[in-house]
């Protein structure tokens, strides 16, 4: 496993990370106790970073990584987790008030509900979920969280960018206001490399980078028909339903000629092509097994993007919103 700085923390992370939204059970039935010999198989094979939220499953991840937590006697394993606004930002809303929508009586009654249920006495990363394009200003949040600092309740202060708005923390990072941004990127959703990872770098803030495999598209199994396996009701069922497999099928079959040269999956250019950026901190992939863990770690091993590959790519960035 290889590691890098995240951001100006101090902390040394595993370039590969544990995302946890799948162990909720958004993702369709999970059993609890194959989701902590997942997570616990994930620590010792050397991730020490778990990604997780209020959102995913109302808590549930929480309490399921606090229970591996509580079993696992090896080295640290950082915790992040996020609150969510009293109001969801409409997805066709341009400019999103931030200001008034993480109230102090509401982080501290999430911060409190996030510690039970992980167990833990202080949370690493706590991270505002969906984020707006005036967060910057707006800022009544952040004296709540640096009270929450100075109190021992949680670590790093973070942001969780809405899905394919890079552009809304711009502005965060070039100030270093937070110690990390949490944003969408893979093959497709290329954006983030514009502005956002310049600003970043410069900054010394952290970046993770979330869907690598574009929930689930670019591990390159889909065939035509696949659509009928996602449970009705789960996130996948939801984000591509209608034309949107079709869709998406067709450009990864397009991504897969580009690839087949330099990789024998398409899973394996997805991953490396995150990890070939430095200004990434870490990308989370979701893990329901051992097996798919031991799949995602393989590409740890600083191994360089071919360049011809590299010079392809742009030719396949494709902006869209399947995520709400």
């Amino acid at each position: 496993m290889q590691y890098r700085d995240f951001g100006r923390t101090g902390w040394k992370v595993s370039e590969i990370g544990f995302g946890a939204w799948q162990i909720g059970g958004q993702w369709g039935r999970v059993d609890d106790a194959a989701s902590i010999r997942t997570l616990l198989h994930a620590f010792d094979k050397g991730i020490n970073f778990v990604d997780t939220a209020e959102l995913y499953g109302a808590g549930h991840s929480e309490t399921v990584i606090g229970q591996a937590l509580r079993q696992w006697r090896g080295d640290k394993v950082y915790v992040a987790t996020k609150a969510q606004p009293t109001v969801w930002p409409a997805p066709d809303d341009p400019a999103p008030p931030v200001r008034g929508r993480f109230p102090d009586w509401h982080l501290r009654a999430n911060v409190e509900a996030s510690l039970r249920r992980l167990g833990v006495e202080r949370i690493d990363l706590y991270q505002l979920h969906s984020w707006g394009p005036r967060g910057h200003v707006e800022l009544d949040w952040l004296e709540t969280l640096n009270d929450l600092r100075t109190e021992g309740k949680i670590d790093q202060i973070g942001i969780s960018l809405r899905d394919n708005q890079p552009g809304e923390g711009v502005a965060a990072a070039r100030l270093g206001l937070v110690a990390s941004q949490h944003v969408i990127f893979n093959l497709f959703e290329q954006p983030p490399r514009d502005a956002l990872f310049p600003a970043a770098k410069a900054s010394g803030t952290a970046i993770i980078a979330r869907v690598p495999l574009d929930s689930g598209s670019l591990v390159g199994t889909w065939t035509e028909g696949s659509y009928t396996a996602f449970e009705a009701g789960s996130q996948p069922h939801q984000m591509f339903r209608g034309d949107r497999f079709d869709q998406t099928l067709r450009r990864v079959e397009a991504l897969k000629a580009d690839v087949a040269p330099f990789y024998p999956s398409l899973a394996e250019a997805a991953m490396r092509f995150v990890l070939a950026h430095d200004a990434v901190s870490l990308l989370i992939p979701g893990m329901q097994t051992p097996e798919e863990v031991d799949m995602n770690i393989r590409y740890s091993d600083g191994a360089a993007f071919p360049k011809a590959l590299m010079d392809r790519v742009p030719h396949h960035a494709w902006v869209r919103n399947f995520y709400r």
